[in-house]
């Protein structure tokens, strides 16, 4: 005889609810999931017990429920009832897999998407004329005065897509975007995100509980049509995008493309989330869909590939509604990004040989793409028009390529951590341009095309 499943009450389920929404009740049930106090394999009450006990309709807490089963949090077993999820073990993150360890003997090594350090501009040189021009306990460590440093402030302003209510320097676009989901989404919320998506986004979705719509691009950035669909169901409650040179297709929103899917968000009071990472190295012009929703957009542009990822900085603009959040909270941690680092920044951005190098950096990148996709063509590869520093390189298949070009001493990014969605078109491999310099383009293209037909000599099981 098999030992009867613990069983929830009703009551359960009042205590910790903050609102009685869908979102609500699937972040209530899901806190206590986590925290334990629903075990694994507890039946959990009917539909109706709930919303009677919740005094909501059953349509309302059927919406929670779809919503903790798509996450795996809750499991539907028939006329059996429906129960809270096994305890399985943390998946490896989607982030960890695209840059799993190896012995990095690599003659070429295309797989991290990072700058080329010769392309950055002078660190010693700013840090000289820093110690030289600053004034008397300007570089000094305290406690208090602005978070954001006044003159760092005063020249992002005078370039930022709109005049913002706020501005707030943080460690990096992913922990800016971190920091905005952690305050602005709830257990079992739908997000739109590009597909392929940069996996960290996908990562931090995964923490939080919040699913995912998977929305596919083109060369402008989001379908259209298939972007109005997202809205279709249960209202998504944010949309996370890369204007410009999206990581990894390269893809880049158009003016026109921006009005496009304005006309959904109009409709519809989803947070807009845009990180700019590739800033100043991307050759396209910004067209910023946050700026089209200033009471609800955030913008967050990154200076990791522009001026140095060792400096963790990104600022992020946009309604004091959302960001405050963000930075009441950040004080009982870090409380603030280093000043000193911004002070490096900011003499980077006024610099006149800083922005010079840059300004050569974004001409190489391009140059590098163009060369190397020119040369895949020779060889009847055909890769997407894009901007920034990657390459998205369509292959037969993902492992047999991969295996194809460790076997010539290349390594490449598996595309499978990039993909959003359940039925990807293809499989491909993601090239970063940073490590390209001195590469024998030739003979990397005519590797790289052998790769693309690559057959595997097995049956593949793919990854989500």
């Amino acid at each position: 005889m098999t030992e009867a499943s613990p069983t929830a009450l009703p009551a359960d389920f009042a205590g910790d609810l903050d609102e009685r929404t869908a979102a609500g009740i699937a972040a209530a049930i899901g806190r206590r999931i986590r925290s334990g106090a629903l075990a694994p394999g507890t039946r959990l009450p009917t539909v109706r017990e709930v919303a009677r006990e919740l005094r909501v309709s059953p349509a309302t807490v059927s919406q929670a429920w779809r919503a903790l089963a798509a996450t795996g949090a809750i499991t539907a077993r028939g006329r059996a009832g429906t129960f809270v999820g096994e305890q399985r073990e943390a998946p490896i993150g989607r982030y960890q897999r695209l840059h799993a360890h190896s012995d990095n003997a690599f003659r070429v090594d295309l797989s991290h998407g990072t700058p080329d350090p010769a392309l950055l501009p002078d660190l010693a040189a700013a840090l000289r004329a820093l110690s030289r021009d600053a004034a008397p306990g300007d570089l000094s460590a305290h406690y208090l005065g602005e978070a954001v440093l006044p003159v760092l402030a005063e020249t992002l302003r005078a370039d930022w897509p709109w005049p913002c209510e706020r501005l707030t320097v943080l460690d990096g676009a992913l922990d800016a975007v971190d920091r905005l989901l952690a305050a602005h989404v709830r257990f079992g919320d739908p997000v739109i995100v590009e597909d392929p998506c940069f996996p960290p986004f996908l990562d931090l979705l995964a923490r939080v509980g919040a699913r995912p719509i998977a929305v596919r691009l083109d060369e402008s950035g989001f379908r259209p049509v298939e972007f109005a669909r997202a809205f279709d169901g249960p209202p998504p409650r944010a949309v996370i995008l890369q204007p410009r040179a999206n990581n990894p297709t390269g893809a880049s929103l158009s003016a026109a493309r921006v009005r496009e899917l304005a006309a959904p968000l109009d409709a519809h009071p989803a947070l807009i989330i845009e990180d700019d990472h590739s800033a100043g190295i991307a050759t396209t012009p910004l067209r910023s869909l946050a700026a089209r929703f200033p009471d609800r957009g955030v913008y967050i542009r990154s200076y990791s590939k522009s001026h140095g990822a060792d400096l963790r900085l990104a600022v992020a603009g946009g309604p004091a509604a959302l960001l405050d959040p963000v930075v009441e909270r950040r004080m009982l941690g870090p409380g603030w990004s280093s000043r000193l680092l911004q002070r490096v920044l900011s003499t980077m951005l006024n610099d006149a040989g800083a922005g010079a190098t840059v300004a050569g950096a974004r001409r190489e990148y391009s140059r590098r793409a163009t060369v190397l996709r020119r040369a895949l063509a020779r060889h009847d590869v055909v890769v997407a028009p894009g901007d920034g520093i990657n390459l998205w390189l369509p292959v037969s298949d993902e492992n047999a390529a991969l295996i194809s070009l460790a076997a010539a001493g290349i390594k490449a990014a598996p595309g499978g951590p990039f993909e959003a969605g359940e039925r990807p078109a293809g499989d491909h491999l993601r090239l970063t341009l940073g490590t390209l310099g001195d590469t024998d383009i030739a003979w990397l293209a005519a590797e790289l095309a052998a790769a693309t037909t690559a057959a595997p000599t097995y049956r593949r099981i793919r990854r989500p």
